[in-house]
């Protein structure tokens, strides 16, 4: 596996909770606001789109790019933040 941001270990070493969609590795402040504005308020808003695509890194990272304007980079990384923390807690 590629090396992670520290964004990306943290998001993954935990529960989702109530974590603010800016958590997730890859969305900053720009990207959370245009998913904020679209009604993904929260990271596990972010997850359930993520769930409803059954996991599929294309689906995913092209309706990221579809709907916050993402570039390549950064909806890999989202990706596979959540990915991974589905990996460990589902």
């Amino acid at each position: 596996m590629s090396s992670t941001s520290q964004k990306h270990t943290n998001f993954v070493s935990e529960p989702m909770g109530d974590k603010a969609v800016t958590d997730l590795a890859g969305i900053g402040e720009v990207l959370g606001r245009r998913l904020d504005s679209k009604g993904f308020d929260k990271a596990y808003v972010v997850l359930g789109q993520f769930l409803v695509l059954k996991k599929n890194r294309e689906l995913f990272i092209d309706w990221l790019k579809d709907v916050a304007g993402a570039n390549s980079k950064q909806a890999t990384d989202c990706y596979q933040c959540l990915h991974d923390w589905c990996e460990e807690f589902l």
